[in-house]
């Protein structure tokens, strides 16, 4: 598998991870799986890095994965997850025109079929187990996959003006969600997920689904009713994720960049900010 950086407008060859290959793909790796993705392996794992003992790992991780720390806000961070949950500075938080992205991911597109059904690699998915209520006006419209890793800001943001119509909140497991636990388990289906059906005047109801992913035992949104473009949705707790959006038919035009990445099985780096129309 293939990335595509949006803003470089480069390939970048994708690295598998050694320890979910070996989770996924073997028999003692799946009995220990089933430990991994339990809220009571999440709830230990997050009371460790919570603590302050956890600092350690901060400069480690800074470095292997090649943060820009001087895009974030400055800090003396108490624990880990303090410093995975850092804040960008205002003046680096650019919102293009447009839509945009509302977080630091890798983004897939898919169309969503007559069926009100998807095919997220391999995986078929229909709309009502996404969001577990009828969502019939939903038919021929775009559903937008935002995955993000460990080294991506876990911050995320409204990308247009309008109000919250109902959130609501659905209990479930915690597999990761990189492309091999997707091949073996519809993880989109299966792992928690907080739901929120907003309304725009140019896109009217749209779907944002936060789907929480191994490690992650906290998914966090901000309440209000009311929002402006670039306002603060939420945060991740420490681990990978995935934001997916859903448009109705016809009320959304992508970058054909990205349409054809996503039709080729290429993910699109995109940043907070990105024009993607």
């Amino acid at each position: 598998m293939k990335y595509f950086d949006y803003n470089s407008k480069k390939l970048i060859p994708a690295k598998e991870s050694k320890t979910l290959s070996l989770l996924y793909n073997c028999f003692i790796g799946r009995v220990l799986l089933k430990l991994l993705t339990t809220k009571t392996v999440a709830n230990i794992y997050r009371f460790y890095i919570t603590s302050s003992l956890s600092k350690l790992k901060i400069k480690r991780f800074i470095q292997k994965n090649n943060i820009d720390i001087s895009r974030y806000e400055n800090s003396c961070y108490k624990s880990f997850n303090d410093f995975f949950t850092r804040k960008i500075k205002q003046e680096k938080k650019n919102l293009d025109k447009g839509f945009i992205s509302p977080c630091d991911a890798k983004l897939s597109v898919y169309k969503i079929d007559e069926d009100l059904s998807l095919n997220i690699k391999n995986s078929i998915y229909t709309l009502d187990e996404l969001v577990e209520e009828n969502v019939e006006d939903f038919k021929d419209g775009y559903c937008l996959v935002y995955r993000l890793c460990v080294d991506d800001y876990h911050r995320y943001i409204y990308p247009f003006d309008g109000s919250v119509i109902k959130t609501k909140h659905i209990l479930g497991k915690l597999h990761t969600v990189q492309p091999i636990a997707q091949k073996k388990y519809k993880v989109f289906k299966e792992n928690d997920r907080e739901i929120t059906l907003v309304k725009n005047k140019k896109y009217e109801e749209v779907y944002i689904i936060e789907v929480g992913a191994m490690m992650i035992g906290k998914i966090v949104n901000n309440k209000c009713d009311n929002f402006k473009k670039g306002d603060e949705k939420g945060h991740f707790e420490f681990g990978g994720s995935t934001i997916i959006y859903l448009f109705k038919k016809d009320k959304i035009n992508l970058n054909e960049i990205i349409l054809n990445n996503s039709k080729n099985d290429i993910e699109t780096i995109v940043k907070i900010g990105d024009n993607l129309e």
